[in-house]
């Protein structure tokens, strides 16, 4: 350690109480974390890419100080989804501060993880009042049964109205319409439900008629209409 001419010059000081690092809140118990290995927790969030045209949603399961589980969602380029692919296999194992000083490529996941380190270290995660946290594979449940990302994806224009494209559901096939062009329902096809029936042995016709689905008052229609030609 150097020291300044003016330090070294100087008379010491005893310093008074020193009450420690203030309790964070970690999986239902009060932590005063000094070392990485003292963090632990689950939670979610987004960050974005520099000019504002993409965002991931990030989500780290930590035990700890290591990271068990990631998952990375993205929307934006497709550079983003290849960056994701390669976050997937560099994030688990590394404790949340390599992750920090890891570049992870795209600056929406970099964004992503610089805020859930945030999170994580002030004790604000999901399981803070836990017990125990989350287990791992907690990060599939947002996912649901097919595994596959809640993605909403809608247009409108002043000229022709509102588009639904993808709901929550699945992939919009039609757009249920009232006497008066307004919307009253839709119906989608389950993409995930529908792999699922192809992979136990269904023709692909019978799996889509199988994981076809409808919402609303789409039987109240006057017209329906495929969002994507008409």
């Amino acid at each position: 350690m150097i020291y300044s001419h003016e330090v070294k010059m100087m008379c010491p000081v005893a310093r008074g109480v020193n009450n420690g690092a203030a309790p964070i809140p970690e999986e239902a118990k009060w932590v005063k974390v000094k070392e990485v290995k003292d963090i632990s927790g689950f939670t979610h969030g987004i960050g974005w890419c520099a000019p504002q045209q993409g965002a991931c949603k990030l989500t780290l399961n930590v035990k700890e100080g290591i990271i068990q589980e990631a998952l990375i969602e993205t929307i934006g380029c497709s550079g983003m989804t290849h960056s994701a692919a390669m976050a997937s296999e560099i994030l688990p194992g590394k404790t949340i501060l390599e992750a920090l000083n890891t570049d992870l490529v795209c600056d929406a996941i970099n964004t992503a993880m610089r805020e859930l380190f945030l999170q994580i270290v002030y004790g604000r995660t999901q399981s803070a009042f836990s017990e125990d946290g989350l287990p791992i594979g907690a990060g599939l449940e947002d996912l649901g049964k097919g595994l596959r990302s809640q993605v909403g994806t809608m247009y409108g224009t002043l000229e022709k109205g509102p588009r639904y494209l993808e709901m929550a559901e699945g992939y919009v096939t039609g757009i249920a319409l009232d006497e008066n062009d307004e919307i009253i329902g839709y119906q989608f096809v389950s993409l995930g439900k529908m792999m699922d029936f192809i992979k136990k042995g269904d023709d692909a016709n019978t799996a889509l008629n199988k994981a076809k689905g409808q919402y609303g008052r789409v039987d109240d229609a006057v017209k329906i209409i495929d969002p994507r030609h008409e």
